[in-house]
């Protein structure tokens, strides 16, 4: 094949590209059928159609997780008042001063 490429006009090697272009179309699309087919069997076997599959709940899609929530701050550093805190996870420092002062927690709710 190398050595008729070598040999023919540009018109003839044009012609060959959209002969190529053409049949690469051809090819791509019946395998999209076929990925579409073996799709639709694989989600009809679950007892789900392809719509309901690709609409699916983004929970379902991460694995039934839902959406993560941000808790309202619950504490105030008395001295800072843009510093705050939840009352989960880790203490904040000022969080932790306060308490080893002896400050009651009840003091520092917003």
């Amino acid at each position: 094949m190398k050595a008729e490429l070598k040999t023919m006009s540009r018109k003839e090697l044009e012609k060959l590209r959209k002969d190529v272009e053409a049949a690469l179309e051809k090819v791509e699309s019946r395998e999209m059928k076929l990925a579409h087919d073996a799709a639709a069997k694989a989600a009809a076997d679950y007892g789900f159609s392809l719509d309901e599959i690709n609409n699916m709940p983004a929970a379902v899609k991460r694995g039934g997780k839902s959406a993560k929530t941000i808790s309202a701050p619950k504490y105030r550093n008395p001295e800072d008042a843009t510093q705050t805190w939840t009352g989960k996870g880790r203490q904040p420092e000022w969080y932790k001063t306060a308490m080893a002062n002896g400050t009651d927690p009840q003091t520092l709710e917003i």
